[in-house]
């Protein structure tokens, strides 16, 4: 997937509130929309090399730019949530992604039952299958991990996917790791331990959970690797 441009180098100074980023560029500071509401304090660390994208002047906005990507040892994050499922979409109408490679997109954003989930996919034999996606952005000692803030949304999405797969129905949850140095993913236990059972326990009645890997450079991103899950609280 292609990535808008023109990116612009800038440095982190500080994040005032969940979605602004001041940000130096040339000297100067400038207030930045940061897309992604979570912790990120293990990221955005003050002195951190970012790449921002300035607002089209069509824009009425208050930031004069969007931070999209922070360098860390030498690799690029993505700092936009949202980016995950346009990289989804855009691999589930070309059918590249090899653990949907039997669906096909039928539509995104479905809603069943007051919950709003990511694409509805249809297998050879139009069979449904709901799929909910996951952006994470922390990984530590190789391990990436969800979420890195207490996310009582994500654990309604994994209790109503439960529900459905309890009824005949057949979901997942897809994380995606928006960064290629993770060779394992776990539910972050330590820091949701209510998202991490409700995940667990619908793994247990049959909801699909799968995690994969970006590569990302400042043009495009691409797939990087499938990566094993293990949901157990690690003694």
């Amino acid at each position: 997937m292609l990535i808008d441009g023109p990116l612009i180098s800038a440095t982190f100074i500080d994040r005032p509130n969940r979605f602004i980023t001041t940000v130096k560029i040339n000297g100067e500071l400038h207030k930045s929309h940061l897309p992604d509401p979570g912790r990120l304090k293990e990221l955005l660390i003050p002195g951190s090399e970012l790449l921002v994208r300035p607002a089209r002047l069509s824009e009425k906005r208050k930031t004069a730019y969007t931070t999209i990507f922070i360098k860390v040892e030498g690799q690029l994050i993505s700092l936009v949530s949202t980016l995950p499922n346009y990289f989804i979409k855009e691999e589930l109408k070309n059918n590249r992604l090899s653990i949907f490679k039997n669906f096909k997109l039928e539509k995104p954003e479905i809603i069943i039952n007051n919950h709003r989930f990511d694409f509805l996919l249809l297998d050879d034999k139009a069979k449904k299958f709901y799929l909910e996606v996951k952006s994470v952005t922390y990984v530590e000692n190789r391990i990436a991990k969800f979420p890195d803030a207490i996310t009582d949304r994500g654990r309604r999405h994994a209790l109503a996917l439960m529900d459905l797969v309890t009824k005949g129905e057949r979901a997942g949850i897809l994380f995606v790791c928006q960064r290629s140095d993770a060779d394992l993913f776990m539910p972050m236990w330590e820091r949701d331990s209510k998202f991490s059972k409700a995940l667990l326990n619908a793994y247990e009645k049959g909801v699909k959970v799968w995690c994969i890997t970006l590569n990302i450079s400042r043009n495009e991103i691409t797939f990087n690797k499938e990566i094993p899950v293990k949901l157990e609280l690690s003694n």
